[in-house]
């Protein structure tokens, strides 16, 4: 049966993403690919592929499109790598990334919302996901090192412990802060670990259990 909405997706590729300077071919394609509808409660699916974020229940959203496709191209991911991804929230971003890696491990520590998310993937066929309800700070360190982590979540301060998850060559990308904040891109050098400041952003704060 063809997707009604295949042509909402490619208009907000084209106008949200491609024109905004996102050239990366394979982040594009798997934005385009991705049924964004699905991952959004019903009652707000006509805001599906709207140029902003929308909110998923429990006080959380699923991030802008434009804000999807420059986390992910900024990790120059590559169809080999492991990923790290804090915060599943409506698993929307979980795909894209399942989309460009091998593995992706995600943490969620909202039951209902990693529950919701974990039906929608699979319904959809994403085998390559591997799924923990718990707090994100403390990344997944049985699965680790990851060549790339992406938070989707706000902490006032980066998580040491994603840090150290990373591989030599690794690379982090998370907002940080708290009523203001910038996108932080992370990379782990031979003597520690290189940050760079990349744009403000915002995003809901990032829950934990201390």
């Amino acid at each position: 049966m063809e997707d009604p909405w295949v042509e909402h997706r490619l208009k907000m590729v084209e106008t949200q993403i491609i024109s905004r300077g996102i050239t990366d071919e394979r982040v594009i394609a798997a934005m385009k690919k991705v049924p964004r509808h699905l991952f959004v409660p019903a009652e707000m699916v006509d805001y599906a592929y709207n140029d902003e974020p929308v909110p998923i229940g429990e006080g959380q959203t699923i991030s802008q499109p434009y804000i999807v496709a420059y986390m992910t191209e900024a990790l120059h991911l590559q169809p080999e790598d492991k990923v790290l991804e804090i915060g599943t929230g409506s698993g929307y971003q979980t795909a894209i990334l399942a989309e460009l890696v091998k593995e992706v491990y995600t943490v969620e520590i909202i039951a209902s919302l990693s529950l919701r998310a974990q039906e929608v993937l699979g319904k959809l066929g994403y085998r390559n996901i591997y799924f923990k309800i718990g707090d994100g700070t403390f990344g997944w360190e049985e699965n680790s090192p990851y060549e790339a982590i992406m938070v989707t979540a706000a902490p006032a301060r980066i998580p040491e412990q994603l840090e150290k998850q990373l591989k030599p060559g690794g690379r982090l990308i998370i907002p940080v802060g708290s009523a203001f904040q910038d996108l932080y891109l992370v990379t782990r050098e031979r003597d520690g670990f290189k940050r760079k400041k990349l744009l403000p952003v915002r995003f809901v704060p990032l829950i934990t259990t201390h």
